[in-house]
């Protein structure tokens, strides 16, 4: 994942505070566990170059009994089939900002930094609210 990062810098130079950010931290997948984990995952998911991230994100979450945050579709479908916890951005930014670890303009205004990359996400940065309304009344 951090590669996938490192490989944007030059389009998107903004990427440099999450490669720089203290509290994310890498998951090695070293031990002979470990990479079985990672070998199963990519046959489950597939081994395109982005679907080996995938599978890197994965067995970091199954390994650690974590939740994985991916945006691709097809891979949360594949993740949610073999038991994982796979959740997207929205969920993430929609838990920081109820735990009030982001306000609704800091979690607004990372949405739209995002879709600027080209990212695809449901909603913009002034509609977020309103798009976790629709899922979760509380």
């Amino acid at each position: 994942m951090r590669e996938e990062i490192r490989q944007g810098l030059t389009k998107y130079p903004a990427l440099r505070s999450a490669l720089d950010a203290d509290w994310l931290g890498v998951a090695r997948l070293d031990s002979f566990e470990e990479l079985q984990c990672f070998a199963t995952w990519v046959r489950r998911i597939g081994s395109s170059d982005r679907d080996r991230e995938e599978a890197s994100v994965f067995s970091a979450a199954e390994l650690s009994g974590g939740i994985a945050i991916t945006d691709d579709r097809e891979a949360v479908q594949v993740g949610r089939a073999y038991g994982l916890k796979v959740h997207g951005t929205i969920w993430l930014l929609a838990n920081a900002r109820r735990d009030g670890k982001l306000t609704d303009v800091s979690a607004g205004n990372l949405i739209d930094a995002l879709r600027a990359t080209s990212m695809r996400l449901p909603c913009s940065g002034s509609t977020l609210g309103a798009y976790i309304r629709a899922f979760d009344p509380r």
